[in-house]
């Protein structure tokens, strides 16, 4: 059986359904949207490019990725390690590694929120995801 193209692997957008966002406050509210954002890797630099749904830009972020290096390197060892364990070693042993694997994840979550603090407002569980999508954008495979 023939596996589908790298190039087919991939994550193209990230869109939120309406239906399931709960209502902010006013206070919130007024900063407009919805936005897109499309993040992406230029000369080191993980770039935040926000523009409104109809593709109108509004604000362009870049952060060096140099504070992220070690610490990504370091969640990828220890995803590695997870999947690894997950077929020969016992709960016990997967669930200190799994803590661990998190333990760097929300790590490279506060060094996100802590660059982007003077430029773009992210809840913890936000920047979970970014980091998330971050680590995806370092992987070569």
């Amino acid at each position: 059986m023939n596996s589908p193209p790298a190039d087919s692997k991939r994550l193209v957008a990230v869109t939120l359904d309406e239906a399931s966002i709960g209502r902010s406050s006013a206070d919130i509210d007024h900063d407009g949207g919805p936005y897109a954002l499309q993040l992406g890797v230029a000369e080191n630099r993980l770039v935040f490019d926000v523009r409104l749904a109809d593709g109108t830009p509004v604000i362009a972020h870049m952060l060096s990725l140099t504070p992220f290096r070690s610490i990504v390197k370091d969640y990828f060892l220890i995803c590695d390690s997870y999947y690894k364990a997950i077929r020969t070693s016992t709960p016990s042993q997967i669930e200190a590694i799994d803590m661990g694997r998190r333990g760097l994840h929300d790590e490279g979550s506060r060094v996100l929120m802590e660059r982007l603090k003077d430029k773009i407002e992210v809840d913890f569980d936000t920047a979970r995801r970014l980091f998330t999508l971050l680590s995806v954008l370092h992987w070569k495979g």
